[in-house]
């Protein structure tokens, strides 16, 4: 194992500085694409986390008292620092977490325009006058909901937290976010661009540690008004039981398991293609990644085919070579699960088109994979794949098909191709996902509002909706002195 001294230093920031946790102890970081431990990130004690939460108790007050134009200013700047340092954003991207440069960059260019938005966009909170009562004035008010806790995974590093950084400042919340140990310098460089923008001291904290620990801690503190999260089932409903105990509000952005339908009258080699550059994107390490193709029967022959050539045409490597497609799975962890579900799939009867291996090189690199008869026991079409691959299967009546992407217990996301006005109003209507594209597989964008139902979680982050979880919605009678 080597040092990366590309790599920076990481370190939580509290109150406004910069620090390492009270007992000096660390976690390594490991680059996915060659296993090498690159630098350590720093964890947090109880204490760290009581100095976190008094910032953030202070910081409320402050930032909610500063007015929206300055707090508008503010933010815009942070985003002009956003973009100004994407390309290092991007490589410092790319070395923790392993997808291609190009997304890397991407991403941090996305996360500008995102905070763009919602600052814009609390200018626009308003509440409201109801006509009532003579010498009666009844009023609306939306205020800040007050301290936040946020959690967020390493899959999309500077995207995921500022999703919840940009609602809540912009809202006049202020913030402690718990970003993954993972990927912590990509959370540390878009949370130095808010500090170094003006951000007054203690209105977003970041700090790094053991999971549960940290959740637990800052979820029963009285100090946090709100619990904000994106990652799995299970840990989504261990931190909505643990919010619920204290009777605090919080939003879910879970796991799912995307359909995609592929009607009878689409054109099945454009559905291909579009549908397995979503499937790549980011190694299938996407919550919203299609992830079961299911194709009529009368196209499915030329749709499968066209899929395997887009799926051979993707080149793995490094994300930092030039000409990466795809780039490694994030972690030895997801390597198995893939490797596991390949293997369960193949073991019931299904067929490999092509891939289902590991690269025979250093690195967590699995060939992007494409399955057919895979039969309905099998693991990958109960869960979650998170990774490149792509079941293909038939079927011939469209309400079946319906019936079968609706049979799991997720609601994100949800994909169909069709030319018929009437059928994909059909999809749209039927298909139960909070997230719903027609002829193409679009991801989140910030204009709009994304989230789940069912098991997939609740609440929406994006659009105007973004800030609903944000704010209180107070009912106040004034009754005028006669």
């Amino acid at each position: 194992m080597t040092i990366d001294h590309g790599y920076p230093a990481v370190r939580m920031h509290i109150a406004g500085e910069w620090c390492q946790g009270g007992s000096a102890e660390t976690a390594p970081v490991e680059n996915p694409a060659t296993q090498e431990t690159i630098g350590t990130v720093a964890l947090a004690t109880a204490d760290d986390l009581d100095r976190a939460l008094a910032a953030a108790e202070k910081g409320a007050e402050v930032w909610r008292e500063t007015s929206i134009a300055e707090r508008t200013a503010i933010l815009h700047a942070a985003a002009d620092l956003i973009e100004e340092r994407a390309a290092e954003i991007g490589r410092v991207m790319t070395l923790e977490q392993g997808k291609p440069l190009a997304e890397s960059t991407g991403e941090a260019r996305r996360t500008a325009d995102t905070l763009r938005w919602h600052a814009d966009d609390a200018r626009r909170a308003y509440g409201r006058i109801i006509p009532s009562a003579p010498g009666t004035v009844l009023t609306v008010r939306r205020e800040p909901i007050g301290p936040v806790a946020a959690f967020t995974p390493w899959n999309f590093p500077v995207g995921g937290p500022n999703r919840k950084i940009s609602s809540a400042l912009a809202a006049g919340c202020s913030l402690i976010i718990k970003a993954s140990e993972e990927t912590p310098a990509t959370a540390a460089a878009l949370v130095a661009c808010y500090a170094d923008a003006g951000l007054p001291a203690g209105v977003l904290n970041l700090v790094f540690g053991e999971p549960a620990e940290v959740s637990a801690h800052l979820i029963a503190s009285p100090v946090t008004r709100l619990i904000a999260f994106t990652g799995s089932v299970p840990v989504g409903k261990l931190l909505a039981a643990e919010a619920g105990r204290v009777m605090k509000p919080s939003l879910m952005e879970l796991g799912g398991h995307a359909p995609v339908v592929v009607c009878e009258d689409a054109d099945p080699a454009q559905a291909a293609r579009r549908a397995a550059q979503a499937k790549f994107f980011n190694a299938g390490q996407v919550c919203t990644s299609p992830s079961r193709f299911l194709v009529h029967e009368s196209v499915i022959e030329e749709f499968t085919a066209e899929f395997v050539r887009a799926a051979e045409a993707i080149t793995v490597g490094d994300g930092l070579d030039q000409g990466t497609r795809m780039g490694p799975l994030a972690n030895e962890r997801r390597l198995r699960s893939i490797q596991r579900l390949t293997e369960d799939a193949v073991a019931r009867g299904a067929k490999i088109l092509t891939g289902g291996e590991r690269l025979d090189r250093p690195g967590y690199f699995f060939e992007p994979t494409v399955l057919t008869d895979v039969p309905d026991d099998a693991e990958l079409l109960h869960e979650e794949p998170f990774g490149p691959l792509a079941p293909v299967m038939p079927f011939t009546d469209l309400d079946e098909a319906l019936r079968v992407a609706n049979a799991l217990p997720y609601g994100l996301a949800a994909y169909g191709f069709t030319r018929s006005a009437a059928t994909a109003e059909k999809l749209s209507a039927a298909l139960e996902a909070g997230i719903l594209s027609i002829n193409h597989c679009g991801g989140s964008v910030h204009e709009a509002p994304s989230g789940g139902v069912k098991d997939s979680g609740y609440g929406r982050e994006g659009g105007p909706e973004a800030l609903d979880a944000y704010l209180i919605t107070k009912r106040v009678s004034h009754l005028l002195a006669g």
